[in-house]
C-alpha cells in the first residue's frame, strides 16, 4: 500500500513565495487605458504588451503585476487603486497573495463579498 507524504507546514514554494504589497491604494497611479508594455522583469512571456481598453487584457495585466511585482515602485507605476478595487473580485490570484492584500486593505475583501454574498 502506497503512503502519501504531505509537506511540513510552510515548506512548500507557495508558502515561501515573496509578494509585494502596496502601502496605500491611493499611491497606485498607473495607467488606466491605452497600450502598455510591461518590463521584462514582470512579464517574461516574450510579449508583455497589454491593451488596457480590453477588459480581458486589463485583468491579465493586473494579475501579472500583482504576482510578479518585486517592489512597491512596480505596483505604484503599473496599477491604479480605483481600477484594482473594481477588478479585485474577478482577479485570479494565489490564495495567499489575495489574503495578504485583503489583510492590508479590508475594502478589497468587502468588494469581493459584495459580489458573492
Amino acid at each position: 500500500m502506497a503512503t502519501t507524504r504531505s509537506a511540513p507546514p510552510g515548506s512548500r514554494y507557495v508558502d515561501q513565495r515573496h509578494y509585494t504589497i502596496a502601502t496605500s491604494l491611493s499611491e497606485l497611479r498607473g495607467p488606466a487605458s491605452g497600450t502598455v508594455i510591461l518590463d521584462r522583469s514582470l512579464d517574461w512571456s516574450g510579449d508583455g504588451t497589454y491593451d488596457l481598453d480590453d477588459p480581458g487584457d486589463m485583468q491579465v495585466f493586473y494579475q501579472t503585476v500583482l504576482n510578479q511585482a518585486a517592489s512597491e515602485g512596480d505596483l505604484n507605476r503599473w496599477l491604479r487603486g480605483e481600477t484594482l478595487r473594481q477588478l479585485w473580485p474577478s482577479l485570479w490570484l494565489p490564495a495567499r497573495l489575495r489574503a495578504m492584500w485583503q489583510a492590508r486593505f479590508p475594502e478589497l475583501a468587502d468588494s469581493s463579498q459584495a459580489l458573492t454574498g
